[in-house]
């Protein structure tokens, strides 16, 4: 069963987590993609930043409401380059991330005991708003697991001469 107590305080900390993660980082690292299909860092701290408003905060709300019809659609992989978020500046896109995980904390501590069983039907089948707060939890692991390599393929690239397999296997 899902202990919300913790759960706020697993937001909080993973929201640390990805601020470490993106500490540090140049602006020509924090635009650099390892491949033309892959994102950037900071194409993934705007990605999170306009999910944390614009998907998972909007669609739990929506679920525990209990809002006639679907949440309002999102196109998360459309925003990154319409909203051009690898022009952007790191600082600036981490402090709007950072700033919206606090709205959303807010949020979610004023929520008391919702009923996390509550579930909406969508094209892709019933969604619980467990589902959306544990799905929600995952995608900043994902995103963690995301920069790491960003930060890991970025190292090895450029350590030219040296070499990073002392290290290990990736």
């Amino acid at each position: 069963m899902i202990d919300f107590a913790q759960c706020i305080d697993q937001f909080s900390q993973q929201a640390e987590i990805l601020r470490l993660l993106a500490a540090g980082i140049g602006p020509d690292q924090a635009r650099w993609k390892p491949d033309p299909e892959s994102w950037s860092i900071l194409e993934v701290i705007n990605h999170l930043a306009d999910e944390e408003h614009e998907d998972f905060r909007t669609r739990l709300k929506h679920i525990l409401d209990q809002v006639e019809g679907l949440p309002p659609n999102i196109d998360p992989q459309g925003w990154v380059t319409a909203r051009g978020y690898n022009q952007r500046d790191l600082s600036e896109s981490l402090s709007r991330f950072l700033a919206a995980r606090e709205e959303s904390l807010a949020w979610l501590r004023t929520l008391g005991s919702p009923d996390w069983t509550v579930r909406i039907e969508t094209p892709f089948g019933g969604l619980s708003a467990g589902d959306m707060l544990m799905a929600w939890l995952a995608h900043d692991l994902l995103h963690q697991r995301q920069l790491i390599e960003l930060r890991y393929l970025y190292l090895r690239q450029n350590a030219d001469p040296f070499h990073v397999g002392y290290a290990g296997d990736w």
